[in-house]
């Protein structure tokens, strides 16, 4: 089940990345601005991550994206690497807890 959530989070963050084609359908155009806004695909890489996959795994994907020529296509797109950035500094900087008075 692990495995299946870290493909998950690959192809979320891959599928932001990527944004929406130039010619997409309607239909694309409505999922895109239902589901993906940075909230959503951080709360699914949030999900993913509560059932098996490290922040280590996270940064990872973060350092192939931006390093590996498989994904050299992905990283010509416009304004991809803008939301790479956005992704990374959602997972990158420390959480903030509330201090809680009795």
């Amino acid at each position: 089940m692990r495995e299946w959530h870290v493909e998950h989070m690959e192809k979320t963050v891959v599928k932001y990345v990527k944004g929406l084609s130039e010619n997409a359908s309607g239909w694309e155009k409505r999922n895109h601005k239902k589901y993906g806004s940075l909230a959503n695909i951080c709360r699914q890489i949030e999900y993913d991550i509560k059932h098996g996959v490290s922040g280590e795994q996270v940064t990872s994907l973060f350092e192939r994206i931006r390093n590996d020529s498989c994904f050299s296509t992905l990283r010509k797109g416009n304004g991809s690497m803008e939301r790479l950035a956005e992704i990374e500094n959602q997972f990158s900087k420390p959480k903030l807890r509330v201090a809680q008075w009795s």
